[in-house]
């Protein structure tokens, strides 16, 4: 016996009807609404974790390399805007120990009475913001016995890294105490 002929169009008829559809829908607009955000405020802390750790990583480097060398190392800050640090930084020998970044221009890096640069780290995501005191208002520099000393009139000082969502409890502070030492806090008294 034969199978009826519309029996055979609903056996062979496969897909989703429009309640399936829009059911779906609905679920997956209600999922990304409740994870978006979540997701966003994840990638917003873990920049912020990098970026505190980049200037640590830094001033650790320049610390030991002080020691190792026997000579001042010096992180300069980028930009030219006292206080502001978020346009990147670099990290050199200062032979001469003024702060400031001398080569003579040619091809030949590191000679003898010119400064060599170790490291340049780039300026940080447009969203985030790197300040500092007085102190290190322009750089830092580690001396051989591994001790800061900064361009400002004391040897310790605090960078404030912010979010452009200023939220405080969110941000870092990185703190240099008076032997050199960084350390990274959560959270600053203010943010820019």
């Amino acid at each position: 016996m034969k199978t009826p002929f519309y029996k055979t169009l609903i056996i062979k008829q496969k897909g989703f009807n429009l309640i399936e559809l829009l059911t779906t829908v609905i679920i997956i607009g209600i999922v990304l609404a409740i994870g978006v955000p979540s997701f966003q405020q994840f990638v917003q802390k873990n920049q912020t974790i990098t970026n505190a750790n980049n200037l640590t990583t830094a001033l650790n480097m320049a610390r030991s390399e002080a020691v190792k060398r026997g000579a001042q190392v010096t992180v300069l800050q980028k930009g030219g805007v006292n206080n502001v640090w978020s346009a990147g930084w670099d990290v050199f020998t200062d032979v001469n120990n003024n702060g400031t970044f001398n080569d003579d221009g040619d091809a030949n890096l590191c000679e003898t009475g010119e400064d060599c640069l170790l490291r340049t780290y780039g300026p940080l995501p447009n969203n985030f913001t790197l300040q500092t005191g007085n102190n290190y208002a322009n750089w830092l520099a580690y001396l051989p016995s591994g001790l800061p000393q900064g361009s400002g009139p004391f040897d310790n000082d605090t960078f404030r890294l912010c979010s452009n969502a200023a939220d405080i409890t969110k941000s870092r502070s990185i703190t240099i105490n008076t032997l050199g030492r960084p350390r990274v806090i959560t959270g600053t008294a203010s943010c820019p």
